[in-house]
């Protein structure tokens, strides 16, 4: 089966790309063709250049990429915007195609540009609560300090500047500046421990 892009591409002079993820839950939810051509024409090709660059002959490649949006059409409903972008989840299913095929060939050889070999940077979720309760646990450590401390705390730490440049700019000598952060620390320590300074 071979299906071939409609007319209704968006043009190539179009400077901000559409909401791939939107297209895609307008597929699954609606069966919106022109979601679905949009989608077809912008991973198509790429689907295709992927597939290519992981060891397909090229007509593999066309016919994998083909199947792999189909498989996208038929399964869009499934699609979890929380879970992944739209051309993660789209290539996944590309790249599943493609082991696919290699299975029944029964030669199993993955490219080392295969998604499954790049590291995930993202942050596991635990650890931005672990973030965001150690950030809560400072802030009120320093909503505790003198103000003349804690605008100083903010001004070294949060903002990165120097301590001549907090001089220069609450217009008090640097050995104040200096004094007063040490203090800050030593106000610090007891309250967040080793973990935090």
């Amino acid at each position: 089966m071979v299906l071939s892009a409609a007319p209704t591409a968006i043009p190539a002079n179009t400077q901000q790309e559409p909401d791939f993820g939107a297209l895609l839950l307008a597929v699954g939810q609606k069966q919106d063709r022109s979601a679905f051509i949009q989608l077809f024409n912008h991973y198509a090709p790429r689907i295709k250049s992927f597939l290519i660059k992981g060891g397909a002959k090229p007509e593999q490649a066309e016919e994998l990429a083909q199947e792999a949006m189909m498989t996208v059409w038929s399964r869009a409903a499934t699609y979890d915007p929380k879970q992944a972008n739209a051309g993660t989840w789209i290539f996944t299913i590309a790249r599943n195609k493609r082991i696919d095929a290699l299975r029944k060939t029964g030669r199993m050889v993955v490219g080392i540009e295969d998604p499954a070999y790049i590291p995930d940077n993202a942050p596991h979720a635990d650890s931005g609560i672990l973030d965001s309760q150690r950030m809560a646990k400072i802030a009120d450590a320093i909503r505790d300090l003198p103000p003349e401390q804690s605008d100083l705390i903010r001004k070294s730490f949060f903002e990165d500047k120097t301590h001549a440049q907090i001089a220069a700019e609450e217009k008090i000598p640097l050995g104040t500046v200096k004094s007063r952060l040490r203090l800050a620390m030593d106000r610090l320590r007891p309250k967040l421990g080793r973990e935090y300074l």
